[in-house]
């Protein structure tokens, strides 16, 4: 396999931590884990401006074989490792820091390496995966005709004027400046890149990479505030405020003391001339301010109970506790049938959780659920929760995933790649419905959500609680083994029944009635019982 020249590559077991290799002296490389099907990390020279910013976790600009690629810094060193065989000048400098602030926390850096060498997945892939749609920065190729490329424009032939290479020669000199991603639809998609590359390679272009624009990016709008008496009381004394000034004061006033500047226009029916009025006498401040998409806005949010547990519960929940304040891994199954109760357990250990200082994960197996779950625990802890799924907007991802970075909230609830949530502390992780299929990855990176639950609850020295009326043979295994401790919840609440199933031989239907059938009595009587009560009946076929 062609291996990109003047690079040093190691193995993703043999990386050294940030803490490992820190040094008093400015680090001089970087261990760089590139998002491609690459299974090895490659060093890279950091140029002197880079070196005082550059730290672990953050997007780095690299060269990778013929183009820029972004990657993340996984480690970084003061020299060389003695075990790489590489000399000084091969190692190829890095291009541009892309963050002042690692993306990457310490805690997805960890559980990304594990994925990495458990699922032989390239780990640059699995730190992609693990930041929200939109932060992943793109690299563009930036076309530019020079001069020989215009003086060979006019000389060419009319015969000549129209092959692939004199059109697309024609159209970059047109553009000025363009794009390769711009320039393809017209030159052909398929040939685009070999008719670039001979191009520039009779210097008629110059080929140059840049940085797109990031799609997520924190939502601003412009706000008003009243600043403090003190600041403006003589000012006030010495001007008579107008009737349209009193307004907006007194509708900032009813607002707390702060509004958007377009919802204060329309509230104070005002201009905005009376607003910069205000502002030039120091009464009022006009700033701008971070706007939260909130994916539950407007959202109707259930009824908190005051739920008494029964005894089986109460049992469950006090071993999670105790567990909890031990401050150390703990990894339970929690085996109960449909309404026993799993639920109000879930959220109380969550809420011991969060009592001790400690965060809270909760993983569903789908984005059906997501809703029903969100709305509960927003009910019960607030702006704490954040959400995580791939239905949310770009922004509302970017948004709930920065609340999580700053620690603005404490208790996560989303799909498997919530697992990747950039939560510190962590104190619980529940996993709902642990035997579902949908917690596996099924493209690159390849993963199992709840074994990578696990893993991390291990790593951050976490609780974690797999529930579930059917568990996986797999989690049944290790709580038979002891690796799991067994909580049974055989009852369900209130002692209701269980819904009455039957199961019906088909053989038998068909050897009754001499003759195959879709649908046996027994079903074709239950249906038309049913219909005649007035009520509705499904039928779940086992293939689409």
């Amino acid at each position: 396999m062609h291996q990109p020249s003047a690079l040093a590559d190691t193995s993703a077991a043999d990386v050294r931590s940030s803490s490992e290799t820190a040094h008093t002296s400015a680090p001089q490389y970087a261990e760089v884990a590139i998002p491609l099907r690459v299974a090895q990390t490659f060093t890279y020279r950091l140029p002197s401006a880079l070196r005082r910013d550059a730290q672990v976790g953050a997007r780095l600009l690299v060269p990778f074989g013929r183009k820029l690629v972004s990657g993340y810094i996984v480690a970084l060193h003061s020299e060389l490792d003695s075990g790489v065989e590489v000399s000084e000048s091969d190692i190829k400098d890095a291009e541009e820091l892309l963050d002042q602030e690692p993306l990457v926390t310490r805690e997805v850096l960890e559980i990304t390496r594990w994925i990495a060498e458990y699922y032989a997945a390239p780990w640059g892939e699995a730190l992609k995966a693990a930041l929200p749609a939109g932060l992943n920065a793109t690299i563009e190729q930036v076309l530019s005709i020079t001069s020989e490329g215009r003086d060979e424009l006019a000389r060419l032939p009319p015969k000549r004027a129209t092959t692939a290479r004199a059109q697309a020669l024609r159209f970059i000199a047109e553009a000025g400046e363009t794009t390769l991603r711009e320039a393809a639809p017209h030159i052909g998609e398929a040939r685009a890149s070999t008719i670039v590359r001979r191009l520039e390679q009779a210097g008629w272009i110059t080929r140059t990479h840049r940085t797109r624009t990031v799609l997520a990016r924190a939502k601003r709008r412009k706000a008003v505030r009243l600043l403090p008496p003190e600041e403006h009381a003589e000012e006030r004394a010495a001007r008579v405020l107008t009737p349209a000034q009193q307004r907006i004061i007194q509708t900032l006033i009813a607002a707390d003391g702060e509004l958007a500047f377009s919802e204060l226009l329309e509230t104070s029916d005002t201009s905005a001339s009376t607003i910069n009025t205000l502002e030039r006498r120091r009464i009022i401040e006009v700033f701008v301010r971070e706007v939260r998409r909130d994916p539950l806005s407007g959202a109707q949010l259930p009824k908190i109970e005051d739920l008494k547990l029964t005894a089986e519960q109460q049992s469950a929940l006090s071993e999670i506790e105790a567990a909890l304040r031990e401050n150390d891994y703990a990894a339970f199954l929690l085996h109960g049938v449909t309404g026993s109760g799993k639920t109000e357990i879930y959220i109380r250990a969550m809420r011991a959780a969060l009592d001790k200082g400690s965060t809270a994960l909760m993983l569903v197996p789908e984005i059906a659920l997501t809703p029903v779950f969100s709305r509960r625990l927003r009910a019960y802890f607030g702006d704490s929760v954040a959400i995580f799924h791939s239905s949310l907007t770009t922004g509302e991802r970017f948004d709930e995933w920065t609340r999580l970075k700053r620690g603005e909230a404490r208790v996560v609830i989303g799909t498997r790649s919530a697992v990747f949530a950039p939560v510190a502390k962590l104190g619980v992780i529940i996993v709902d419905e642990e035997h579902e299929s949908s917690y596996r990855q099924q493209e690159s990176p390849y993963y199992n959500g709840r074994d990578t639950a696990v893993m991390r609850a291990l790593k951050e020295q976490a609780v974690i609680v797999l529930g579930s009326a059917t568990p996986s043979l797999e989690s049944f295994h290790n709580a038979e083994r002891g690796k799991y401790r067994y909580l049974r919840l055989p009852n369900r609440i209130a002692n209701r029944p269980m819904a009455h199933s039957e199961i019906i031989d088909m053989r038998e239907v068909f050897t009754r009635s001499g003759k195959q059938q879709i649908l046996s009595d027994e079903l074709l009587t239950a249906v038309t019982e049913t219909h005649a009560r007035g009520e509705q009946t499904i039928i779940l076929l086992n293939r689409r």
